[in-house]
């Protein structure tokens, strides 16, 4: 009797099951995980379980898809886009502040120097990540949160005149609020060197730190891990680039009058 044939099956012909779950076929690269997974698996675990670098494609795909959404859904109702966004972090603080186009426009210069200063400490923290000397990245969450403290802080110094300065563990939050009042305390010895006299007052402060929290709560994605509130700062603020300069001092993103 003739022994059954057998057939050689080549590891090219075998289908590959993805790199998380094991189960579905891959279908895409993921540099997350150095591997392939499927596309499943990179929707569900983007920014949550996954630290997705900037240049994914499948990331940057996500963040123009939901950055459309976004505009299309809350283009006729602002304020219900912002209560959205807030559900995303209940333990964020948001002070009811009123910011008029006339502060912004006014304030420009104030609004890009405590920009500068969170891209420079999410930068210095990204360093830090990279040499094993920090835990993790600096995300957008944390940047929020810092945000949040900080306004909260400048809250109560514009209402009570008392110096607040909320408890944070985290040696991260810790970084932003420094970097954020050493902006502030150059930003007023500039003015006070081409102006003669100082004119920032607290509540600008205050505006300008809401203002940047609701943009963040405008950018990211809201998953635990998301950066394109990072990587948004990082674009506007290359690294080597002076935030706060003089009227005569070429390459700076913020000129005081």
């Amino acid at each position: 009797m003739a022994e059954p044939r057998r057939e050689i099956i080549g590891s090219e012909d075998l289908p590959l099951s993805c790199a998380l779950c094991e189960e579905r076929k891959e279908k895409r690269f993921c540099p997350a995980v150095h591997g392939k997974i499927c596309p499943q698996c990179c929707g569900e675990q983007r920014e949550v379980t996954l630290d997705c670098p900037s240049e994914c494609p499948y990331l940057q795909q996500a963040r123009e898809h939901a950055s459309a959404h976004s505009r299309a859904v809350h283009s006729d109702n602002e304020r219900q886009g912002l209560r959205d966004r807030r559900a995303l972090f209940p333990e964020i603080e948001i002070p009811e502040v009123e910011i008029t186009e006339q502060f912004i426009y006014e304030r420009e210069e104030l609004i890009m120097g405590l920009s500068f200063a969170l891209a420079k400490s999410a930068r210095a923290e990204r360093s830090l990540a990279g040499y094993s000397l920090a835990d993790r990245p600096l995300t957008d969450r944390d940047l929020i949160a810092a945000l949040s403290s900080l306004a909260k802080r400048y809250q109560t110094l514009v209402n009570s005149s008392l110096i607040y300065a909320p408890p944070t563990a985290y040696l991260a939050h810790q970084g932003i609020a420094r970097e954020v009042e050493t902006m502030v305390r150059q930003f007023r010895e500039e003015e006070e060197k081409h102006l003669g006299y100082n004119r920032l007052r607290d509540s600008d402060v205050l505006k300008g730190l809401v203002f940047l929290l609701r943009m963040g709560l405008g950018r990211t994605s809201g998953r635990p891990k998301s950066r394109a509130f990072v990587d948004f700062l990082f674009a506007q603020f290359p690294e080597k680039h002076s935030a706060i300069a003089g009227p005569d001092e070429p390459g700076s993103r913020i000129v005081i009058p």
